[in-house]
Formats: C-alpha cells, structure tokens, sequence
C-alpha cells in the first residue's frame, strides 16, 4: 500500500492530516508528523502536500551509515530509531524533501504509508493506493 497525493489543489492547508499522523504516534502537536503541509503563497497561491513516495530503490536508505533505514517491500521505507545516529544524510538524499525532521529527538520523520491521516483530510486530497508498487512508480 502506498500513500498518495490524489489533488493538491483540493489542500486547504487544515493540517488535520499532519495533526492525526502525530497523534497515531501519541505526540499532541507536529513534532512525530510524517507528512507536511507548506504554504505556496497562501489561500491564492494554494499550498504543497509533502509525502513519501515509496521508491523502489530510495536514496534515504542508500546513504544511512547505519542501516537505520530498511526498505519496504512496497516501497519506501522503515526506521529502526535505535539505529539513527542523527546524521540527516536521508533527509538530504531524499528528492522529493519527504524527510522531516524532529529536532526534539534528532531522527527523521519518514511517512509508513499506513493510510491513517487519509480518513481525517475533509476534502480527498489524500488517498491510499492499494495496488502493489511497480518499479515504475
């Protein structure tokens, strides 16, 4: 399964879906999201959904000195926190700039593609892909 961003345009920049990521992993506020929402400019100009996007062969994974990051066999990946020495290599490497950070435990905030924030965004921006991951995607 794989998270994925069906309409930006749709993104009112609520951040119910951030706020619901971070309450899945028993935080209160954004510290644990593992998905951003950025202003493009405000109401005019609309605003960016920052999510993984479950690459085959992800670079974040490629440049972790300690294997900290395993990859998924749908794509993307999982962090072993006991292995992250705070090196923010895979913040970094990753492309699409879907690694945040958490500066309160100094390790990386990587989206697992587990589809919980979808339920809580009011207007379909969100969506979880069911179909199995090509090397394509």
């Amino acid at each position: 399964m794989r998270l994925q961003v069906v309409d930006s345009e749709r993104c009112v920049g609520c951040q119910l879906c951030m706020f619901a990521c971070a309450r899945r992993q028993d935080e209160a506020g954004l510290e644990r999201a593992c998905l951003g929402i950025h202003s493009a400019g405000g109401m005019e100009h609309g605003f960016v959904v920052v999510v993984c996007r479950a690459c085959q062969d992800p670079p974040c994974a490629r440049v972790c000195p300690t294997d900290a990051l395993s990859v998924r066999k749908t794509g993307g990946v999982e962090l072993d926190e006991a292995k992250c020495i705070g090196c923010r290599n895979c913040q970094e490497a990753c492309i699409v700039k879907a690694v945040l950070w958490n500066k309160k435990i100094n390790k990386p905030m990587i989206c697992v593609h587990c589809g919980y924030c979808v339920r809580y965004c009011p207007h379909g921006v969100l969506a979880l892909d069911k179909q199995e991951v090509t090397a394509h995607a």
